[in-house]
């Protein structure tokens, strides 16, 4: 059968912050709000003022940076035996995805509150754990959805364009993703079938990301919301998020798996490794040259990666196999249209390779000689 799922809730529009309050009374009269340092300064006093003025008695505890098991333990240790009804999340993915555990662990309602648009993490049920050294250790999942979805685009406006960057390549490989999942028949996040509101959805996603992410990053340069930035947050955040957990994933998230363990790329933001991984996927798709050619060009103009080096790569050959031997092992693999083996997959990325500048190619092939 066909499974849909869903965040009960999602506010977005600049300075939404003022909101928090009368929205997180909905779900309780008491709560936290997890963040690391820096967001804590950025939000923390509003957060503050919105919930006590609506009755909200708001305590912060300051995330570590990595989302470990320890560090979740950690956190529930300061919730004392009375934990607070609500966990309120807010900053980047990892922030967020600990948050999520937090609120699974004590069996609290869960609201997450984005600071940048980076990832479609703070819609989804999926949380992805570290070790203390960044390599991904597995994904945890909640029982459901988070229960408020919060968007100030005021401040993801102030947020780097490499974050809004990271988020627009995140979201611009779900087309790509979802439709393979679809034409194989493969199960979603909630192992159900994708439903054709999904796939809607991620072709929606696409086209409003093709259409507004110049002017969205123009408008990070401005550090000012606009029309443009709405669109493409909500394509980045809602539409995205959407489209991944109730459509599937494939290629594009699945090389995650062999990034994430060779220097360089292993230290990218997750919307670039992603990004990389659709260039792979296309040329496994053997997708026409001016097809491929048009992304590149898309790729070139909001800043995500063309090749291997633009995520920070100094390897060679063996490094390369390395990502083709894990991501050829991850789940998500199994929707695609043909079986992919290792060999199939180091070709694909030699060929990705062989279309970037000069200087990737050539070292590629010196260290596969």
């Amino acid at each position: 059968m066909i499974i849909f799922g869903s965040p009960r809730r999602y506010l977005q529009g600049p300075d939404a912050i003022a909101r928090l309050g009368e929205e997180v009374a909905r779900l309780g009269k008491t709560a936290v709000l997890v963040a690391d340092a820096h967001v804590l300064g950025l939000v923390g006093a509003k957060a503050q003022a919105s919930c006590e003025a609506a009755g909200i008695a708001l305590t912060p505890i300051t995330f570590g940076g990595e989302i470990t098991h320890a560090e979740v333990e950690r956190m529930a240790g300061l919730c004392g035996a009375n934990p607070p009804e609500v966990v309120i999340a807010a900053g980047g993915g990892k922030t967020i995805d600990a948050g999520k555990f937090l609120s699974g662990k004590i069996k609290a309602k869960l609201a997450t509150m984005p600071t940048v648009a980076s990832n479609d993490s703070p819609t989804s049920h999926i949380i992805v754990v570290y070790d203390e050294n960044h390599k991904l250790t597995g994904v945890e999942k909640l029982a459901g959805n988070p229960d408020l979805v919060l968007v100030d685009t005021a401040v993801i406006a102030r947020a780097p364009a490499a974050l809004l960057s990271a988020g627009i390549g995140d979201a611009i490989v779900k087309r790509f993703e979802v439709e393979q999942c679809v034409g194989v028949r493969g199960n979603n996040v909630f192992g159900g079938r994708s439903p054709l509101t999904a796939l809607a959805l991620a072709h929606a996603c696409y086209d409003t990301v093709r259409a507004d992410s110049v002017a969205a990053l123009a408008a990070v340069g401005r550090g000012e919301p606009d029309e443009a930035l709405e669109r493409l947050v909500e394509a980045s955040v809602l539409m995205s998020g959407l489209a991944f957990e109730s459509g599937g994933l494939s290629v594009c998230h699945a090389m995650t798996r062999g990034l994430s363990a060779v220097p360089g790329p292993a230290s990218a933001l997750h919307g670039h490794q992603v990004a990389y991984g659709l260039l792979v996927q296309l040329a496994l798709e053997g997708r026409a040259a001016d097809f491929v050619a048009d992304i590149r060009g898309f790729f070139a103009q909001v800043g995500l990666p063309l090749s291997l080096a633009d995520l920070g790569f100094t390897g060679g050959a063996a490094e390369i196999a390395t990502i083709a031997e894990l991501t050829a092992q991850a789940a998500h693999m199994r929707h695609f249209e043909r079986p992919v083996s290792a060999q199939d997959l180091v070709a694909a990325i030699e060929a990705v390779e062989a279309a970037a500048p000069a200087k990737a190619a050539v070292r590629v092939k010196k260290d596969a000689a």
